[in-house]
């Protein structure tokens, strides 16, 4: 999917001008050359890889680097608002913090007078992810093919990554610009985020209009809020396709838009609800598909095997979950409409490829 309208080959003059500015002292002549980000995976910023040459101190130097940019308004961003600065921020605070993989973040533009939205370079790392595009779910691709036993290990692994995130202390304090604005004074970090995500839900109408079935889960979970004062550091958009890999084992945890602070169930049913998407639409298809793979009561033992934490009913989660998926197709479909690939269905919630799923959640708990 098309994510901007600006062109990327304008980039590389630009970016080096910035680079002599950011670069160690006596380091000088800096050289970019800019490469199309992946387009397997991503639904939200724009990614570009970036390759530099430099001379410091007589001596040629070179990096790989991966650019976060902020989608420009005209582009119909996923989010309203992407607060680059806390992304870079919880990625320097996992690295230092944890031995979680993530990128080394390097230097922040904020301004977006370098490439007209802001961005920041991070270290590329080598890796391969499972794609959203197609699904892996579909087959033809290494974690589809890979057997029982590797499948098993990367989803063991990708749930310990999450164990470990929340295992950082003070999580509320450390990450304290990650909380919700959004909500009364006083209100539960939970029902912060609920705010935050019908705000955004708002957001998105202004392009398609309403979506009764979102409107029916937002209605269900304000009534069903769960009583939670936990705080832990949520990675947000904690799925597997955000993930590099070598050899089953995660080596990068990318894509921080939607980290914030709240109860560890946020980040679990997310990885969990994720794979249920894509395996929905896989038996839509009528394809095998993966149903063996990231079962929810594979993923809660072993998180909480990890953790020592019994964790709790997740069901709300899920529809929680399950209408943010249908806000992320919101924004998409209207990007897709923007750029002229589809044309503006008469039921927007066509765009909704979670739909089926969250009709069957809400009728399971009775909405």
């Amino acid at each position: 999917m098309r994510r901007s309208g600006r062109d990327p080959q304008a980039f590389p003059p630009r970016l080096a001008e910035w680079l002599e500015t950011v670069l160690p002292s006596g380091a000088a002549n800096p050289s970019v050359v800019v490469h199309e980000g992946a387009d397997a995976n991503g639904m939200s910023s724009e990614t570009l890889f970036v390759d530099a040459t430099w001379t410091e101190n007589g001596l040629q130097r070179t990096g790989s680097f991966v650019a976060r940019v902020t989608p420009a308004a005209e582009d119909v961003p996923v989010f309203p608002e992407y607060a680059l600065q806390d992304q870079y921020d919880a990625m320097r605070l996992v690295g230092e913090l944890t031995d979680v993989p993530v990128p080394r973040v390097r230097w922040m533009e904020p301004t977006g007078e370098v490439l007209g939205s802001p961005f920041f370079l991070m270290d590329r790392v080598e890796g391969i992810v499972p794609p959203d595009v197609l699904p892996y779910t579909f087959g033809g691709n290494w974690l589809f093919d890979a057997s029982p036993e590797e499948q098993r290990g990367l989803q063991d692994m990708s749930v310990e990554t999450i164990a470990k995130l929340h295992a950082i202390p003070d999580a509320s304090s450390t990450f304290g610009f990650l909380t919700p604005r959004e909500g009364a004074e006083g209100d539960s970090l939970l029902a912060r985020n609920l705010a935050r995500t019908r705000a955004w839900y708002d957001f998105a109408t202004t392009d398609l209009g309403r979506s009764p079935l979102v409107e029916r889960g937002l209605a269900w979970l304000t009534a069903n809020l769960p009583e939670t004062r936990e705080t832990v550091l949520s990675w947000g958009d904690s799925r597997i396709g955000n993930i590099l890999y070598r050899d089953f084992t995660p080596v990068a945890v990318l894509d921080w838009e939607m980290a914030a602070i709240g109860p560890r169930e946020l980040d679990l049913s997310w990885m969990i609800f994720a794979h249920q998407v894509f395996e929905s639409i896989t038996t839509m298809m009528a394809l095998p598909g993966m149903p063996h793979f990231f079962r929810e009561e594979d993923a809660k033992a072993t998180y909480e095997k990890l953790t020592g934490v019994a964790l709790g009913d997740l069901q709300w989660y899920h529809v929680y979950n399950g209408v943010r998926w249908c806000i992320v197709f919101m924004r998409t479909g209207a990007r897709q409409i923007h750029f002229g690939e589809i044309e503006r269905p008469d039921d927007i919630e066509t765009l909704m490829h979670s739909r089926l799923l969250l009709e069957r959640l809400l009728d399971e708990v009775g909405a």
